[in-house]
């Protein structure tokens, strides 16, 4: 079967709410049922038909053929199946997401996996700020799963991570890890200032010395653990990273311990 497809037809004139558009919320629903389902934002009716040529037929794998940064909530409450964007997208892609997988070739704007339950998201471009983060009034961020930046991200990647792993490949930028529950962040790439700040627990993983900590985290010296080499494992084996990110012995600092203090900052030792 070949996956269910929506080819855009041309740039549409407002932003659009993408979340009808994933297998659970689409299954039963014929080719004309889908069409009509509205997706605009504004008060015009604006449908999938509108904006969208509908092909394939099978709903556990959905494809996206040309996007725009209009393009909002890509894959949010995605459950279970595959979801690919061949292009960029806008803000919330695969929001509260427990399931499945989304692809975006592209890059996408802030609170990309935001409140991420489970499931698998890979960004290959960049990210805007707050990377897994809760929106406005939320308490918590990602709280499980696996999302991956190929590129750079923004300000207050990880803000509020509760579990789960987000990795960045081409650096981030300041506040990495903001008001961290726990959870773990691992960063190849230039970093920006003051990762980790009011930290409770949780890892953040840099392949080089952090920039800039805030002076509430101490160094640990260099900790012995297996961590470092079972993580580094990890990443190699998903093909989120070339090789190591910490290598064997890394450097260590505590913190935050202007909260619980109980969070640590790994880093890549230059010998």
């Amino acid at each position: 079967m070949k996956a269910l497809t929506f080819a855009i037809l041309s740039e549409p004139e407002e932003r659009l709410d993408l979340s009808p558009l994933t297998p659970s919320r689409l299954a039963g629903l014929s080719q004309v049922q889908i069409a009509k389902l509205r997706i605009g934002t504004s008060s015009h009716p604006v449908m999938v038909g509108d904006v969208f040529n509908v092909s394939g037929t099978d709903l556990h794998s959905i494809v996206f053929e040309g996007s725009t940064k209009r393009f909002d909530r890509v894959g949010a409450g995605l459950t279970a199946g595959s979801i690919r964007v061949d292009g960029d997208v806008g803000r919330e892609a695969g929001r509260k997401m427990s399931g499945g997988s989304l692809t975006i070739q592209g890059s996408t704007d802030d609170h990309a996996g935001s409140g991420m339950i489970d499931g698998r998201i890979e960004i290959k471009g960049n990210t805007g700020s707050y990377l897994g983060g809760p929106l406005a009034g939320e308490v918590v961020g990602m709280s499980g799963g696996l999302l991956i930046v190929r590129g750079k991200a923004s300000d207050y990647a990880g803000d509020r991570l509760r579990r789960g792993i987000i990795a960045i490949g081409k650096g981030c930028g300041g506040y990495a890890g903001y008001r961290m529950i726990a959870g773990t962040i691992a960063i190849a790439g230039r970093g920006g200032a003051v990762p980790g700040y009011l930290m409770k627990r949780g890892s953040i993983l840099f392949d080089h010395h952090p920039p800039e900590l805030s002076p509430t985290f101490v160094p640990c010296g260099e900790p012995d653990i297996a961590f470092s080499s079972l993580f580094d494992r990890f990443l190699m084996r998903e093909k989120i990273m070339n090789g190591p990110l910490l290598g064997d012995r890394p450097g260590r600092y505590g913190g935050d311990n202007a909260v619980l203090g109980k969070g640590e900052i790994l880093f890549r030792r230059k010998f």
